[in-house]
C-alpha cells in the first residue's frame, strides 16, 4: 500500500482525510524569439558549437539539465492546499519574518 505525507507540513494524507492535492512546478529557461540576420545564417557555427561542448564537458550533467528543465511534484494536505493558493511563491511568509536587533 502507498503511504502519502503533506509535502510542507508532515501530516499523512488519506488516513483522516479523503482528499490530497497534487501540485506540479516545471521550471525551464525562457528562451524569447531571436532575430536572426541572412549574415547570420550564412556563418559557420562549426567552431562556436566545438567550443560549447568543450565547456559542457567538465560540467555535471544534472546541474546542465537543472539550467535548462526541471520539475517538482508535491503532495499536500487540504490546510497546506489553501496556504499554498493563498500564497504559492512563499512572499507574505517572507514579509512576516521579523528581525530584531537586540
Amino acid at each position: 500500500m502507498i503511504h502519502f505525507t503533506c509535502d510542507m507540513c508532515g501530516k499523512p494524507l488519506l488516513t483522516d482525510e479523503d482528499v490530497r492535492y497534487v501540485v506540479k512546478i516545471e521550471v525551464y529557461a525562457a528562451y524569447d524569439p531571436l532575430e536572426v540576420t541572412e549574415d547570420e545564417l550564412d556563418e559557420d557555427h562549426l567552431n562556436d558549437m566545438s567550443e560549447l561542448i568543450e565547456q559542457m564537458e567538465g560540467m555535471d550533467p544534472d546541474e546542465l539539465e537543472d539550467q535548462v528543465y526541471k520539475t517538482f511534484r508535491y503532495d499536500l494536505c487540504p490546510a497546506c492546499h489553501r496556504r499554498y493558493l493563498h500564497d504559492p511563491l512563499f512572499r507574505q511568509r517572507h514579509l512576516r519574518l521579523d528581525y530584531h536587533d537586540n
